[in-house]
């Protein structure tokens, strides 16, 4: 038992080793301005992410091309990623106002930029965590290519397999395919990529897009080709970083123009000396607490609030969620779309202009001067280290010398949890940070015992802060867990927001010292689970009752209506 114990202490201290080797050798190769992913170059990172294995990229280190980590890439990734040899990261240096189409990833909010047949511009404007996303995705694929190159060349006899030359007809035909030439084209694709017909066949349809419904094979004859030009003809695939992403980034540029724009707009509506309550959440859930049942409730008589809200997150729904918007517009709710490049779009909730007789939330208010009713700010989700960019900006005095009357920042977001199973609830005392000695301890005003009896699983305990959603192992968090750190769940943000309140708050006084803090996380996976990964698929409806408990929880303690 001792030895199997060593055994184990011994893999999670070599994957702590090979995080940090990645993100050392990312640095590295964004400071020299360019690498050659397949190269000598990009080799330190290749070894680093093979010795990893990471869960979300699922059979990265065998043979056979791993399918799910494959789609969850493909979806975080412009479509035509595949067919470039070029990559050039940037900062936002005026494509949007060119004769070049936007591409954005269905799963991640960044603006990418076709610019011929072999190169792809990704605008980086969310900070380092976009940079380690996108290159870990990118350097995934890049190695099942190779895979699938080993599987169609032919070294001894310097010609391709008959599968390739197969799949090579598939792709090229002009005209779509038929059902049988689709299921002739999935078992050659089958033997290339080492799995099983029905395993390709289960999967096929989820990379369909409208306008190329055949887009698997496509994505897999591209990487292959690629691969083989790299070995065959020595052209490498090359990813770059422009000098002006180089010199923005760590400089909060886009930050700063986000928080401005908020405050401007808090100035011209005469709203900054009010109470303040952050709240960094989705633009759906404290809208609809607040406005969905009082307005909805007549047309959905036969329904209980939860299952209002349920009606709401379904996508045929447009009319309801029209109908429960018109209602905040009305009564104070005013959105902000993003103009910064941030993709942190904004609403503000002016709640002197709501009506407290017809919200329960909002009872509380009544009779209390409007001077004295609270403003809520409501921000996107940020992205990694990109949360504490943003919320140091919002937190700074307006034009240096009119400090916000911040009375509270809230942070609902979705988590991988180690104790539980998808939508249970977690709530943390201490964000510890990956890859640093800091630990961010704080008194969380949110409670477990707050959400018991609600028919939701919850937790409390440490989160931790990762790199990378995409660079955990089971062995490593299965360390996190066990330890004396008694780690429930990862996310990407938490320390960066409280690194960002507590030097608001400790250091710079720009903030009520005693500002208060509220951490409420709902499971999207478990990755110490195989098939619960967050590759294995989303939340669903799952994520609507965690979701808005929390969201309701937080507006109770800001409304005091406890």
């Amino acid at each position: 038992m001792k030895e199997l114990k060593n055994i184990s202490r011994t893999r999670s201290q070599e994957s702590s080793a090979a995080i940090e080797r990645i993100y050392i050798t990312m640095r590295h190769l964004f400071n020299r301005g360019f690498y050659k992913p397949m190269g000598v170059s990009g080799e330190t990172l290749r070894e680093a992410l093979l010795q990893l294995r990471p869960e979300i990229y699922g059979s990265i280190a065998d043979e056979k091309v791993e399918l799910n980590g494959l789609l969850y890439v493909i979806e975080r990734l412009p479509i035509g990623i595949e067919e470039c040899r070029f990559i050039n990261l940037t900062s936002d240096e005026g494509y949007s106002e060119s004769h070049f189409k936007a591409i954005v990833p269905p799963k991640r909010r960044r603006n990418c930029y076709r610019i011929d047949d072999e190169q792809m511009n990704i605008e980086i404007t969310r900070g380092r965590s976009d940079i380690y996303d996108v290159l870990t995705h990118l350097t995934f694929i890049f190695i099942e290519s190779h895979k699938i190159k080993n599987r169609i060349f032919i070294e001894d006899e310097e010609k391709f397999s008959r599968d390739w030359q197969k799949l090579e007809q598939a792709v090229l035909k002009e005209d779509m395919l038929e059902q049988n030439e689709k299921e002739v084209a999935i078992s050659h694709v089958s033997n290339i990529l080492g799995r099983t017909f029905s395993e390709i066949n289960s999967i096929y349809d989820q990379f369909a897009v409208l306008e190329n419904p055949d887009r698997f094979l496509h994505i897999i004859y591209w990487l292959g080709k690629l691969a083989i030009d790299e070995v065959v003809y020595n052209n490498k695939r090359t990813i770059t970083f422009s000098p002006i992403l180089r010199e923005r980034l760590g400089h909060h540029i886009y930050g700063e123009i986000w928080a401005d724009n908020i405050k401007n707009a808090l100035k011209e509506l005469n709203l900054l000396q009010r109470p303040i309550h952050i709240i960094s959440a989705n633009m759906h859930s404290v809208m609809n607490s607040i406005f969905a049942v009082p307005v909805l409730k007549s047309r959905l008589k036969d329904k209980i609030d939860i299952e209002i809200y349920e009606e709401l997150s379904k996508s045929e729904n447009d009319v309801l969620r029209k109908v429960v918007k018109e209602r905040a517009d009305r009564e104070g709710m005013l959105f902000l779309p993003d103009t910064s490049g941030t993709n942190i779009d904004v609403q503000l909730f002016d709640t002197a202009k709501i009506d407290p007789e017809t919200s329960t939330l909002v009872h509380a208010l009544k009779g209390k001067p409007d001077e004295e009713k609270p403003v809520i700010i409501v921000m996107d989700y940020a992205f990694g280290e990109q949360a504490y960019e943003t919320i140091d900006e919002l937190l700074k005095p307006f034009k240096k010398d009119v400090y916000l009357n911040v009375e509270s920042v809230s942070i609902m977001g979705k988590a991988g949890i180690l104790v539980g199973d998808k939508g249970d609830i977690m709530i943390p005392f201490a964000h510890i940070n990956e890859g640093t000695g800091d630990n961010y301890p704080f008194e969380n005003e949110l409670k477990p015992e707050m959400f018991e009896g609600h028919g939701i699983p919850v937790c409390g305990g440490t989160m931790i802060t990762v790199l990378g959603t995409s660079l955990q192992n089971k062995d490593l968090l299965k360390f996190f867990h066990d330890s004396t750190w008694r780690v429930i769940g990862l996310e990407m943000e938490g320390a960066h927001y409280q690194k960002a309140i507590q030097s608001a708050s400790k250091i710079r006084k720009s903030i009520n010292p005693d500002v208060k803090v509220r951490y409420a996380y709902y499971a999207s996976d478990n990755p110490l689970e195989t098939g619960s990964t967050l590759a294995s698929g989303g939340l669903g409806s799952t994520g609507v009752k965690p979701t808005y408990l929390i969201t309701i929880k937080i507006l109770e303690q800001i409304f005091n209506t406890l």
